[in-house]
């Protein structure tokens, strides 16, 4: 991608999200960074000096457009990238209803909503969204029923949007990493009973590499799919 790009990234305050942003920062290109609230947008801003943020919260995707709407948006966006998300382990027999939708808004109905939102300026840009997926987007375990519902989910809306879109020239990828050390996985060892050591998982930088590689990619080509697994 060359020149002076402008991507949206959601998660850039932590784990994949945040190793893509500063990757992207150092190159000097242009970033809008999401926030949940007024005062996460603050404190990306000052970890990012000179990124925009994009207020609105994840976890009520019906809110985001009269959200958007009060804010000034980039003309064109070059790439749209996914990466926040949240994870609620537990069985299906105790799952309830606010754990279930809550997963499913933050991981799947908003991007959604986000990519409905920004699809004019990634058509103008001939653009690139990339869904930061996971392991369990392609199959499900024991206690990851909703998460992974949320996750298959995810991979159904990037392969009809692959298919709708590729007249318009938008570019479509979804990354599928196994375990990564980050704030996400620690809350699952938690959740799981388990001690965390993050040396025994996937590097967020190791993952953020093929994030670039797929955006940068030269249009002859695209990237759908990359399974991304720990290499210890």
């Amino acid at each position: 991608m060359a020149g002076m790009a402008t991507h949206v990234i959601t998660g850039a305050g932590s784990g994949i999200g945040a190793a893509v942003a500063r990757r992207l920062h150092a190159r000097g290109d242009e970033l809008l960074l999401h926030a949940r609230d007024a005062g996460r947008a603050k404190e990306l801003a000052a970890e990012f000096p000179g990124a925009r943020t994009l207020v609105g919260d994840l976890a009520e995707p019906a809110k985001l457009s009269w959200a958007f709407s009060h804010q000034t948006l980039p003309d064109r966006v070059d790439s749209l990238l996914h990466i926040a998300g949240v994870v609620d382990l537990g069985p299906v027999g105790e799952l309830t209803p606010k754990s279930w939708r809550h997963q499913l808004d933050v991981n799947l109905i908003a991007p959604a909503e986000l990519t409905r939102h920004f699809l004019p300026q990634l058509r103008a840009a001939r653009g690139h969204v990339v869904f930061v997926n996971s392991g369990a987007g392609l199959r499900a375990s024991a206690d990851w029923s909703a998460y992974a519902a949320s996750k298959h989910g995810l991979k159904a809306l990037a392969d009809a949007l692959r298919a709708e879109e590729h007249g318009n020239g938008v570019r479509v990828t979804s990354v599928y990493p196994g375990r990564t050390a980050s704030p996400m996985q620690a809350k699952v060892h938690q959740q799981e009973g388990k001690e965390y050591d993050p040396g025994e998982w996937i590097d967020p930088e190791s993952v953020a590499t093929t994030i670039l590689m797929s955006i940068d990619l030269p249009r002859d080509a695209e990237v759908n799919d990359l399974t991304v697994r720990p290499g210890r």
